[in-house]
């Protein structure tokens, strides 16, 4: 993607994943996670559970029902370059009931200690386990629709609950802000690495979506936007890069009709939308493997000045930082 144009189809592949749990929980059987993580939406009363064998009962309220899930087989994640298969959980909806043919539950050993891992964002549980991995469940609003829009489906409304389960440091996620095209719009750029190396996948949509397991979706959400209105809005997402694990986006207009965004109904044909320029920038993104989600939050900038040398050495700084990763799609200053 180019940086001036960032903006991948917004068909994410993540939120078919999140109808698809509702279906395994209706089979009750043991199956690999569709998505790694991603337990069920709509969750309340969220607990967790983790036993001396590494598996985890995830027990909470969705739809007016209890439910039960239980999680094991995966810890931390193996690195892009290593291409294969990443690790996922397998996740019993009946409790494990379809796994071992009885009620874990009624009697399950909790080994969960007291919480003493990395600092985390949108956690609804965690726990050091007796072996000293830590696993946690965060819960926050994914299927946001882009371009500022207040969400008008039940779906882009959902908090989506994911498990994570992971010895040691999380992924890093590295945002920097600046200005592009001779100061005329804002950017924030970065990456994201895991133990060091960087974060991507193989393959995705035309539009730049992820199709396999390697694969992450940025989220960055604008505040107080003028152009949206007050609040936190979700301005775009997008993958970060091959080879690289970098990404860069611009703030635009864009016409939410075409590249594959979602409108609300009655929205007119190719009124365009933004920038989405705001007082802070917050950007969330899903751990590699079945490590924890991770998030960044700082200040928006103001309005270049190109006669302000604080703003012009800050604005050469900020290119240095971008020439550094020598990505081929992030290259305009």
């Amino acid at each position: 993607m180019d940086r001036a144009s960032s903006v991948p189809s917004k068909k994410n592949p993540l939120a078919v994943l999140a109808l698809s749990v509702s279906f395994l929980a209706t089979l009750a059987l043991s199956e690999p996670a569709g998505a790694s993580q991603l337990v069920d939406r709509n969750a309340t009363n969220v607990h967790l559970q983790v036993n001396s064998r590494g598996q985890a009962l995830v027990t909470y309220r969705a739809s007016g029902r209890l439910r039960r899930v239980l999680g094991w087989g995966a810890i931390n994640a193996r690195p892009s370059a290593s291409g294969g298969k990443q690790v996922s959980f397998r996740l019993d909806y009946s409790g494990g009931w379809g796994t071992y043919h009885r009620r874990l539950w009624r009697a399950f050993p909790d080994t969960c200690r007291r919480y003493h891992g990395p600092v985390l964002t949108h956690v609804v549980a965690s726990c050091t386990a007796g072996d000293g991995s830590y696993w946690a469940l965060q819960s926050w609003r994914v299927a946001l629709p882009d371009l500022g829009f207040l969400p008008w489906l039940p779906a882009q409304k959902a908090p989506w609950l994911t498990l994570s389960h992971w010895s040691g440091e999380t992924a890093e996620l590295e945002v920097h802000t600046d200005w592009i095209y001779s100061g005329r719009f804002q950017e924030v750029f970065g990456r994201l690495t895991y133990l060091g190396r960087p974060v991507y996948g193989y393959r995705t949509t035309r539009g730049g979506s992820p199709t396999d397991r390697f694969g992450r979706l940025v989220f960055l959400d604008t505040l107080n936007a003028p152009a949206y209105g007050r609040g936190w809005r979700r301005e775009n997402s997008f993958v970060t890069h091959k080879g690289t694990g970098v990404f860069c986006y611009g703030f635009f207009r864009f016409d939410p009709t075409s590249g594959g965004y979602a409108a609300p109904p009655r929205w007119p044909r190719h009124h365009h939308r933004g920038p989405g320029v705001g007082s802070r920038y917050r950007l969330t993104v899903m751990g590699p493997g079945v490590t924890p989600d991770v998030s960044w939050e700082e200040p928006g900038l103001h309005a270049y000045n190109a006669k302000n040398p604080v703003d012009v050495a800050y604005e050469q700084e900020q290119n240095a930082i971008l020439d550094s990763y020598r990505d081929r799609l992030c290259r305009h200053h």
